[in-house]
């Protein structure tokens, strides 16, 4: 090959691999961020029953 075909295929290839270049884009998203919460309380309602059971078995033990 002689030179000028060389540089110009040298020069293709460094035009096509700049026009291949990944570009990163970050946007906002359209619509807003849900987080779904589900929490139980089930825990918490039962130690106050569980208090308010075992106080009334001190102060009544013939309940039962």
């Amino acid at each position: 090959m002689r030179e000028s075909q060389t540089g110009f295929m040298a020069g293709t290839i460094a035009v096509l691999l700049a026009a291949c270049q990944p570009t990163v884009k970050v946007e906002a998203p359209d619509k807003p961020i849900v987080i779904n919460l589900n929490v139980k309380i089930e825990q918490e309602v039962r130690i106050k029953i569980e208090r308010e059971v075992e106080d009334l078995l001190k102060s009544e033990p013939d309940l039962f």
